[in-house]
């Protein structure tokens, strides 16, 4: 009987051990580049690999990723991308194991970790080394926004209109890309701060979106003959202000519409994203518009405002909380599904901010 107990015993002990050190082995799955992308993306220029994460030492905290941002900027930095890399973005993640006072189990944090289930990080390096923040309390609003309208989303609408085109009541502000996540943003603000403001995006059903539940005064879609027509019609007195998601001949088409001292920030350029490199699409040139019209244009990339990175996250939220803003998500279920859930949204297949829900 003794035998028996004193083996039973030896068994559990060892079946406890044996737990132990399950638990701290993580296996993390992740995306990594496998070939440049030559065009559109395709599904065999990634690699879906494990990768087993050591224990955590002091100072670090393990964390599981629960949403994936979705954005066009993968698309436009991926030239530089060495292969082998981990596709790039931002996440909100859960940590799940922690040797870290400032990082406790439970805490939600908000990642550059890209796509990749679980994540490593130093407490000491967050937030400096890697682009990183502790999400703050959003009462009733779920955690995807912190990836969307109260995060790097929304501080670039934030910063890149407020900041650059500094937009005063009664002028009219031109948005491109309007449907997207940044966009649709953009031009909420804008009519915040009492101006009249015209979208353009790629389906009828984005335009009565954007017109009907936020608020724009006037929709045109990129896809019709007639879009510098229908700027005239809409923008009689000119167009001060134009936030640029896309690029190419459309933004051309703002520009001539522009009035004198009239200010552009450029976003981004996804015209040319998905262009072969020897084929870049083709537009007039800018330069002659600029200097009789006296315009302003400045890129930006929204990290550099990282030092008032809170402002952008708390002014959006008080609009939330105040009503003034409203917002859509485009979710894919399932991390296996994340290449998909870029594609189409480099294809304008979402409304509003495109997120992968792991």
């Amino acid at each position: 009987m003794y035998h028996l107990t004193l083996k039973t015993e030896q068994i559990m002990m060892a079946a406890r051990f044996n737990s132990t050190i399950s638990k701290n082995v993580t296996i993390a799955k992740k995306f990594v580049l496998d070939k440049h992308f030559n065009g559109l993306p395709k599904r065999t220029d990634i690699k879906l690999v494990e990768e087993t994460l050591p224990q955590i030492q002091n100072g670090e905290f393990l964390t599981e990723a629960v949403y994936l941002s979705v954005d066009p900027y993968i698309r436009a930095y991926q030239p530089l991308t060495k292969l082998g890399r981990v596709m790039m973005c931002l996440q909100i993640a859960k940590v799940i194991e922690s040797n870290s006072e400032k990082f406790p189990i439970g805490t939600y944090v908000v990642g550059d970790y890209g796509w990749r289930t679980h994540t490593i990080s130093c407490e000491k390096s967050f937030g400096e080394k890697v682009m990183g923040w502790k999400l703050p309390p959003f009462g009733t609003l779920p955690l995807s926004v912190g990836l969307g309208m109260l995060g790097l989303t929304g501080n670039t609408a934030y910063f890149g209109l407020l900041d650059i085109c500094q937009p005063k009541a009664n002028e009219t502000v031109v948005v491109s890309g309007a449907a997207g996540a940044v966009g649709s943003h953009v031009g909420q603000i804008a009519k915040i701060k009492g101006c009249k403001v015209i979208g353009i995006a790629g389906s009828d059903d984005k335009g009565k979106w954007l017109t009907n539940e936020l608020g724009f005064d006037h929709f045109i879609n990129y896809k019709e003959p007639n879009i510098l027509e229908k700027l005239k019609q809409f923008a009689p007195n000119k167009v001060d202000c134009y936030f640029d998601n896309v690029g190419g001949e459309l933004s051309s088409n703002v520009m001539r519409c522009m009035n004198k001292f009239g200010r552009i920030s450029v976003c981004g350029a996804i015209t040319a994203y998905n262009s072969n490199p020897a084929d870049l699409p083709k537009a007039t040139l800018v330069q002659g518009m600029m200097a009789i019209q006296q315009l302003k244009m400045e890129g930006f990339i929204v990290t550099t405002f990282f030092p008032r990175w809170m402002e952008g996250i708390e002014q959006n939220l008080k609009w939330l909380q105040e009503g003034k803003l409203k917002y859509r998500e485009t979710i894919t279920d399932g991390f296996e599904n994340t290449f998909q859930a870029f594609v189409d949204m480099l294809q304008g297949k979402n409304f509003g901010k495109a997120l992968v829900k792991v």
